[in-house]
Order: C-alpha cells, then sequence, then structure tokens
C-alpha cells in the first residue's frame, strides 16, 4: 500500500499487511504494525500525545528502548503543531534521534472520508505526523519535514483500541532524484524489521499504565468508573 492509498486505512476491513513491511517499486519501505491496547480508548491515546511526555516519561514508555524526549511547539488541546525531538533504540539497532512532526489529518486523508469514518465510529483516534532522522532534517520551504511518513490509526471495540500504525520510510528520497536501489541502500530492511518490534512493543507497554493515567488527569472532570 502506498502512501496515496491510505484513505484504506479509514475502513477496519483488514488490509493484506498489517503487521510486517514491504519494499514499495519506488525503494520506499512500507512497515506496519497492528497492537491491541486492551482498556485504553482512542480519546487516551490522543490525549497521551498531547501531553507532550517529557524524558522520565517517554522511558516509562518503552523502559528498553527510549532515551531522551523534547517537545516544540502545539497547544494542550491538540498534538497537531507540535514536534517530538526524540532519541531512541529501534529494537536492538544503535540509538537514533529523530523529529516527528505532527501533522493535519487532512494532508494524508480525504477531509470528507475521514470526518465520516470518524463520525461513524470507524476511527477514534489518529496520529499523523511526518518523520526526520535527526533533529535537524532537510524541509521544504514551508517547514514542512522530509524524510518518512507516520500514521498511527485507532479505533474503540468493547475490548479496548485497536491501533493500526504505518510508516513510510524513505517517502521524499525518490523525488530528490535517487533512484529505488539508492534508496534502499538508505533505508535497508533491518531498520523495517526493528521498527515493527520496536512499535509493537512501545504501545503495548504504553497500554499497561495509560488507562490509569488518562483516569487520574480526568477524575475531578468525569465520573470515574473502577474496574471492580
Amino acid at each position: 500500500m502506498q502512501l496515496n492509498e491510505v484513505d484504506r486505512l479509514l475502513d477496519p476491513t483488514p488490509l493484506p499487511l498489517e503487521t510486517g513491511y514491504e519494499r514499495l517499486p519506488d525503494g520506499v519501505l512500507h512497515v506496519a504494525c497492528r497492537t491491541d491496547l486492551h482498556g485504553c480508548t482512542g480519546e487516551m491515546f490522543e490525549w497521551w500525545f498531547r501531553s507532550r511526555p517529557n524524558t522520565q516519561q517517554y522511558i516509562w514508555w518503552h523502559p528498553v528502548d527510549h532515551l531522551h524526549s523534547e517537545w516544540e511547539g502545539g497547544s494542550p488541546d491538540t498534538h497537531i503543531g507540535s514536534s517530538h525531538l526524540a532519541d531512541e533504540y529501534f529494537t536492538g539497532l544503535p540509538a537514533q534521534k529523530v523529529l516527528i512532526q505532527f501533522r493535519p489529518n487532512e494532508e494524508f486523508f480525504d477531509a470528507s472520508a475521514y470526518a465520516a469514518s470518524r463520525t461513524e465510529g470507524r476511527i477514534s483516534a489518529s496520529v499523523c505526523a511526518r518523520i526526520g532522522m535527526s533533529w535537524e532534517p532537510p524541509r521544504l520551504p514551508d517547514g514542512r519535514v522530509l524524510g518518512g511518513r507516520l500514521l498511527h490509526m485507532g479505533r474503540d471495540t468493547p475490548w479496548g483500541c485497536a491501533l493500526r500504525s504505518h510508516f513510510y520510510m524513505g517517502q521524499d528520497l525518490p523525488a530528490s532524484g535517487m533512484s529505488p536501489e539508492q534508496v534502499t541502500e538508505m533505508v535497508p530492511e533491518v531498520f523495517a524489521q526493528a521498527l515493527v518490534q520496536h512499535c509493537y512493543n512501545e504501545f503495548t507497554f504504553l497500554s499497561r499504565f495509560l488507562p490509569s493515567l488518562f483516569i487520574g488527569e480526568h477524575r475531578d472532570t468525569r465520573k470515574v468508573a473502577v474496574p471492580w
């Protein structure tokens, strides 16, 4: 599935690739990971990104791979417009500095199709971003980061939130004139293997404590339902 086909994520019907990776014809690496967040909701998931976890909280999130967390821009009512400067391991690979620039959903999805999917409950959370593979990545004149794309799409179920994560690594390299072979060299498959493991582990870790944090932060504004 290429980036221009991601409207398919607005439908819960399983895709041919739910967890794994594929090399696209232009060399871009498409990585997918499905994680079941038991006891969580899409509202909780989006709130976590708006909360802008600091370095200590970032390490709590993934105590093995996460190293450092900084945030730039944004506001408490949305993650869109903020940038996350992270330092982390990708499951055994050397530590990597990445910049995650959170962007409007309309940059990736048809606006009317996205709105319908939220109204109908086919999507309850979306966190979409551009990825730079350094803290000073190349950018377009309007400030948009070049390098890759990230899409976290959540859907509420009776047991929790079904999270589908998709990454497009090296998405901007073909447009820079690189051949598929050169793009493949820049984003090798070993990175895809590590990213699948890292993504599954970090969101499995998150699901274990996210409900408690969310309930605690909102207990003065909504009724708290205890599980016994």
